[in-house]
Parts: C-alpha cells; sequence; structure tokens
C-alpha cells in the first residue's frame, strides 16, 4: 500500500479508468478536422459520459 501512495499508482489507476470508459463509450478518435471543432467534440463528449454516471456516484457528505 505504501508503494501505490508513493508513486502515485491509484491516481493513475483511476484516469487510466476514465480514459478506457471515454474511449468505449464515445470512440478512441475524433471525427472533427478542426482544432475548434475538436475541442467542442471532446467537450460534449464528457458531458454526455458524466450525465451517464452521475447516477452511480455517491453522495457523500463531510462529517464534522
Amino acid at each position: 500500500m505504501a508503494w501505490q501512495k508513493a508513486s502515485g499508482y491509484n491516481k493513475r489507476a483511476r484516469v487510466e479508468a476514465a480514459i478506457g470508459r471515454y474511449k468505449r463509450v464515445i470512440g478512441d478518435g475524433l471525427r472533427s478536422r478542426t482544432d475548434g471543432r475538436q475541442t467542442t467534440e471532446v467537450a460534449i463528449a464528457v458531458h454526455v459520459l458524466n450525465q451517464m454516471l452521475e447516477p452511480g456516484r455517491a453522495i457523500s457528505i463531510p462529517v464534522t
């Protein structure tokens, strides 16, 4: 467990899982050719993916 914290393994694993979900749902290539349209395409894809994942997210409330 200590090596995971020291190397940042947990954060990297979460990022890799998120990218994997993105590619599985949206696809691994962009369809637009210009930079502006690619930016818009990614923004829309991320918004859609976040909406799909929202029902499964836990609601956490800090305990004071």
